[in-house]
């Protein structure tokens, strides 16, 4: 069975410019849930069950199930809706004060209750900790947090930030409970008590367990009885085990070719692949201060010569999508600038224009640094590729040097690379997400790129614009420099898949752009 489903929009319970308010109903009559239940098969690991370190996918999925969080994006959506909170506003009209109105009745799947002050302590906690490999960063805003009662949470911050209710609604806001986890310490125990839909009844490095939480309260409605999350070594483990019908679903870690085999598979027994859209994206990055890349007319010369669409046919086997500017498809104010800057197809003759203009009379010697697995299984034949492209212009003497993620960062921060590989998945489906952290002050490129023009003028004020639809003027001339000054080359833009047992139904709903994988939509139904 192949099967291809495109997102529906989901009609949203209520805007985020003026205010959050309850009313998409509750989970209460779902009990212990409905169904089959589920099991889940990823080759990717979960680095923290303790919200306060956890910073990747495999940590955020699961916090997004055993979690709650004030607020949440709906299936199909990209505005929060209210989840632990029955109605959340700014209060003032520079987008400061952030006040939420926590629900009646709210329990930790311990039976303890859920006040304003585990919301405070869960925001304090993970500031307080501030774990390298945590959320800290997202939260970096915070100036204090305010209640008034148990339940009101008031949240000041530093300065305006519009994209404040997209940061909490995500893995970042998660709530924990103030009496079972250390105010100054992670949690180490392999134990998860969260509000959420699904309660973590066992974890080791084999395998999650998750039961339905029948004290959770909120929107979602659930379809399974359960779920099992079974790690994969390998991705070769991982297809073998859908396709032999040991996991129900595949998520995370199959290999792009393994995907379009079983996708353009005419029998393929029992299976289906489910797309979905995605606003993961990838960069090549240069370093400002390297003695090549450092020169405009060199950066200018690779732009003309990479060919996306050889690269997503090639290597990437179609499954991602050739990407001509910094802010994806499907993200509000997304242009093509690089585009409309430097074709879709190779240049030569500007490409060589460019390069001489640099002073550089032979050819370009560069190096691109790859770091295997991290950025996608197949980064490193990503770069190859690019490398191969570049020699067969004329133009360059390119090579691929590749080391351990670990060793990549320390060289990425120390500056010891000219040309470097940037993943990126968005931790809210907002444009803010995808400039602040490249562009704006402490970013993670560490690249030497600084436009006063950007960090002066247009990313303050696009955060303090309640109004995300008013802000594409400003997000279009952050794209246009961007594409002008090329610290960055956006290579391809992601799409999300998952492969599942033809029993499996509502694998749709969990895979959009607000890049939450949410276990409750999933149903499976019995073996014929």
């Amino acid at each position: 069975m192949r099967k291809r489903d495109q997102l529906l929009a989901a009609p949203l319970c209520a805007g985020l410019a003026a205010a959050l308010l309850a009313g998409c109903g509750s989970g209460d009559d779902e009990g212990a849930g409905v169904g089959e239940p589920v099991v889940m098969g990823m080759t990717d690991k979960i680095q923290s069950i303790d919200p306060a370190a956890g910073y990747d996918p495999g940590s955020w999925l699961l916090f997004n199930n055993v979690f709650q969080s004030l607020i949440s994006f709906p299936k199909g959506g990209t505005t929060p809706q209210p989840e632990a909170a029955k109605s959340c506003t700014f209060t003032d009209t520079s987008s400061k004060v952030y006040r939420c109105k926590l629900q009646d009745g709210l329990k930790f799947s311990n039976g303890d209750a859920l006040t304003s002050k585990d919301v405070k302590y869960s925001f304090d906690r993970t500031l307080r900790i501030n774990d390298k490999n945590g959320p800290a960063v997202m939260l970096a805003g915070l100036d204090r947090i305010d209640t008034p009662d148990d339940k009101t949470v008031v949240f000041h911050l530093k300065t305006p930030d519009a994209t404040f209710p997209m940061k909490i609604a995500s893995g970042a806001g998660s709530i924990v409970d103030r009496k079972e986890y250390p105010a100054d310490k992670l949690r180490t125990d392999g134990e998860a008590v969260g509000s959420g839909v699904y309660k973590l009844d066992k974890y080791d490095d084999k395998q999650a367990v998750f039961s339905v939480n029948g004290s959770y309260k909120g929107p979602a409605k659930v379809k399974n009885s359960g779920m099992t999350m079974k790690f994969f070594d390998s991705q070769t483990e991982l297809k073998h085990a859908v396709q032999g019908g040991k996991v129900d679903v595949a998520y995370r870690g199959l290999a792009n070719k393994d995907i379009a085999d079983l996708d353009h598979a005419v029998d393929s027994g029992r299976t289906q692949v489910v797309e979905g859209d995605s606003a993961e994206v990838m960069h090549l990055v240069f370093n400002m201060k390297d003695p090549v890349v450092g020169k405009l007319g060199v950066r200018k010369a690779m732009a003309y010569t990479i060919d996306r669409a050889s690269l997503v046919r090639d290597v990437y086997q179609r499954t991602v999508e050739p990407l001509f500017s910094i802010v994806p498809a499907g993200i509000t104010g997304h242009t093509t600038a690089f585009f409309d800057s430097y074709g879709s197809r190779p240049q030569p003759g500007k490409a060589e224009e460019a390069l001489r203009s640099a002073g550089v009379q032979g050819k370009a010697k560069v190096t691109l640094w790859s770091t295997p697995t991290r950025y996608g299984p197949d980064t490193d034949a990503a770069m190859q590729e690019l490398a191969q492209q570049l020699n067969a212009s004329g133009l360059f003497d390119a090579k691929v040097k590749s080391v351990p993620f670990e060793d990549y960062e320390k060289g990425v921060a120390a500056g010891k690379y000219g040309v470097y590989v940037k993943g990126w998945i968005p931790d809210y489906p907002d444009p803010d997400n995808f400039t602040q952290p490249f562009f704006g002050k402490g970013n993670v490129l560490n690249n030497h790129f600084d436009s006063s023009r950007i960090t002066g003028s247009l990313l303050p004020r696009t955060a303090a614009e309640p109004d995300r639809g008013a802000t594409k003027k400003d997000y279009r001339e952050v794209q246009q420099i961007v594409a002008d000054e090329l610290p960055l080359l956006p290579l391809w833009q992601g799409k999300q898949y998952a492969v599942a047992r033809d029993t499996v139904s509502g694998l749709e709903w969990t895979l959009d752009s607000s890049t939450v994988f949410r276990f409750w939509e999933i149903s499976k139904s019995a073996e014929e």
